[in-house]
């Protein structure tokens, strides 16, 4: 756990591909809770959905939300650049 520098709320980091146990659980316990927070991401009513257009721009904290990527813009090319702000590190 750890606090949001910016709106001093308390938060879990959980990714399913960054995130391989949650301490002071039993690996059984904290596989399935990892499991059940990721999959919040998957369930519609937590998304918010970007209409892709030429020359959008779209962000958000990571220390907030997870992301969620959807391929439905085939048979169109999504090129993606990242960009990363150096920020605090989670403790």
């Amino acid at each position: 756990m750890r606090t949001h520098p910016e709106t001093g709320r308390k938060l879990l980091f959980v990714n399913r591909f960054f995130v391989s146990h949650l301490v002071g659980l039993e690996a059984a316990e904290s596989t399935a809770l990892i499991d059940r927070l990721s999959h919040q991401a998957d369930t519609i009513e937590y998304q918010c959905r970007f209409r892709w257009a030429p020359h959008p721009v779209a962000f958000w904290d990571n220390r907030a939300v997870q992301h969620y990527t959807v391929s439905d813009y085939w048979p169109d090319v999504r090129v993606l650049e990242r960009a990363s702000i150096v920020g605090d590190r989670p403790q």
